[in-house]
């Protein structure tokens, strides 16, 4: 089967998924547009609003890529539902309808389970209490593909899920296609594998790889994103379309092989634990790097779960200096405002960027930028205060404040045992919809 990657985070473009859909003679495409950070904050936009937390560039994203999807029969799996899956589910029903596309969506959800995790355990980053960080806004398990499979199983041209790993959004495609059952290790690593690759969409094509003049890669401004040509048996070719730009090589297979491993002996997922080792990249053509070797062990008996909580609020403010001696004004305006802030006891972070030309000669415009953390809205616009009032209380020649409060959501991560996890499949259907 041919499955290929859509998109790699919540910001990624949506051209290339269009491309391939369109051009590629794909069976799935995934789109992956979820971190630890970004379900926080659906997370958080739902508390303030029930009817929303799903990614909030869905309807955007679909609307170009559902009509192309449905004329060429490609199915779509994603974790756009983000924080509400449901309402994610509800949207692209009712876009479907506006499109005159007929379709079914099934909607996998349960990796909510901040109403049973218990709070008193430890973080694994630091070992301290999760309910000691701050105000828990959220808890999210990392769904594997044994989740996904009874949706696929509805025939559902759209699968939308929230907290779902990475590599599980592919591994469950594959493993439906190709009849692989989920204790069949070896497969399951092979899947796990690709869905490694292919799971940061065009880091694999050059994208994160590109470093001119070190590793040149052609056509970045037209990156292609890539797709994998899978085996029964779980060997795969990686490779993206012709006349896109970027490169696939077994150099950006192997950077992207090794993207946030912290044991590659030992990559633990919720379908299984992978060990790199034996992994081999071969380059079979232009574009074309065949993958095996991925080696299994049964997966593990607990879920990572994404814990986010109020961390405080960041302010983050600036100024330029422009003409003779603009360094050394900033330099005399970041002193101002540490000393003005200095009984606060907050931590303040001062520095002047652009001071210097690459010959080492003071530059004749710079700017200063001052960033720190608060426990309050109130605190952090303190900092921004004396950062504006620079305008007239500071050195000369000061213009362009610029100031930013905004809420920071922390993220620590937890296990819970993979029996108090409950999933759910929804079916909407865009017919009845209609109706």
């Amino acid at each position: 089967m041919r499955i290929g990657s859509g998109a790699g985070f919540a910001g990624d473009r949506i051209g290339p998924a269009v491309d391939l859909a369109a051009r590629a003679g794909l069976d799935d495409l995934v789109l992956e547009c979820l971190a630890e950070r970004t379900i926080a904050l659906g997370q958080q936009r739902k508390l303030r609003d029930p009817a929303v937390g799903y990614d909030p560039r869905l309807r955007a994203r679909f609307e170009r890529l559902l009509p192309v999807t449905g004329e060429h029969g490609v199915r779509v799996v994603t974790n756009m539902g983000a924080a509400n899956p449901l309402a994610a589910g509800a949207v692209t029903r009712d876009l479907l309808v506006d499109l005159g596309v007929r379709g079914k969506i099934a909607v996998v959800t349960g990796d909510d389970v901040l109403d049973r995790l218990d709070l008193r355990v430890p973080a694994l980053e630091d070992g301290i209490p999760l309910a000691d960080h701050g105000a828990v806004v959220s808890a999210n398990a990392y769904l594997g593909a044994d989740a996904l499979l009874p949706a696929l199983d509805t025939g559902a041209n759209v699968v939308l899920t929230g907290r779902v790993a990475d590599p599980s959004l592919f591994v469950a495609p594959l493993a439906h296609r190709l009849g692989w059952e989920l204790d069949d290790w070896p497969r399951i690593a092979a899947g796990t594998l690709v869905g490694h690759l292919l799971e940061c969409a065009g880091q694999v094509t050059g994208g994160y790889f590109a470093d001119p003049g070190v590793k040149d890669v052609p056509g970045l401004a037209e990156l292609g994103f890539p797709f994998a040509e899978v085996a029964s048996d779980g060997t795969a070719t990686i490779g993206k379309l012709a006349g896109t730009g970027g490169v696939v090589s077994t150099g950006t297979v192997r950077e992207q092989l090794l993207y946030e491993v912290t044991d590659p002996t030992g990559y633990r997922t919720p379908d299984v634990v992978l060990d790199f080792r034996p992994v081999r990249a071969e380059q079979t053509g232009a574009d074309r790097v065949r993958i095996s070797g991925a080696a299994g062990m049964a997966r593990p008996a607990e879920l990572k779960v994404s814990v986010g909580y109020r961390a405080g609020y960041r302010a983050e403010c600036g100024i330029s200096y422009a003409g003779p001696n603009a360094a050394g004004r900033a330099r005399l305006a970041a002193d101002v405002v540490t000393t003005r802030l200095r009984g606060t006891g907050l931590r303040i972070r001062a520095e002047v960027l652009g001071a210097l030309r690459d010959s080492g000669e003071p530059t004749d415009e710079c700017r200063l930028r001052v960033a720190a953390m608060a426990p309050d809205p109130a605190a952090a616009d303190v900092v921004c205060h004396e950062v504006e009032a620079l305008y007239t209380n500071g050195p000369a020649g000061g213009g362009g404040v610029r100031a930013d409060v905004r809420e920071v959501i922390g993220i620590v991560s937890a296990f819970i045992p993979r029996s108090d996890v409950e999933t759910r499949v929804t079916v909407l259907e865009a017919d009845d919809a209609a109706a």
